[in-house]
């Protein structure tokens, strides 16, 4: 497959995920619909681009951990949740959000494993 054979879409087409919290951190799994597909968001999904991406959030620093025999990745993301349950004032203090947050990135995937 070379590049020309992929195309640019949003990550929620090709992937679902879920968010969590503890203190200031939030934890967003990400999963692929296809399991072909892990490879190829490993090569996207990096922690600087997820880091990138929550910035305006407060992020300071986001750790990937990889689970390919699921096929999943986790993201820790430190300072996300602007102080926390306890101290923020934001409407969303849990993070659960966040995980559509992540699912609005443009990844380059095959057109025929794209959920329609």
């Amino acid at each position: 497959m070379t590049m020309q054979d992929l195309i640019v879409t949003r990550l929620h087409q090709v992937a679902h995920a879920r968010a969590g919290d503890k203190g200031n951190r939030s934890n967003i799994s990400l999963i692929p619909y296809n399991p072909r597909l892990f490879y190829l968001l490993k090569e996207q999904v990096t922690e600087s681009k997820v880091l990138e991406l929550f910035l305006h959030k407060g992020a300071t620093k986001v750790t990937r951990y990889e689970l390919p025999n699921l096929p999943a990745f986790n993201f820790v993301l430190d300072d996300a949740l602007e102080g926390g349950v306890n101290s923020a004032l934001n409407l969303d203090q849990h993070g659960k959000s966040l995980s559509s947050l992540l699912l609005t990135m443009d990844v380059k995937v095959p057109n025929d494993l794209i959920s329609r």
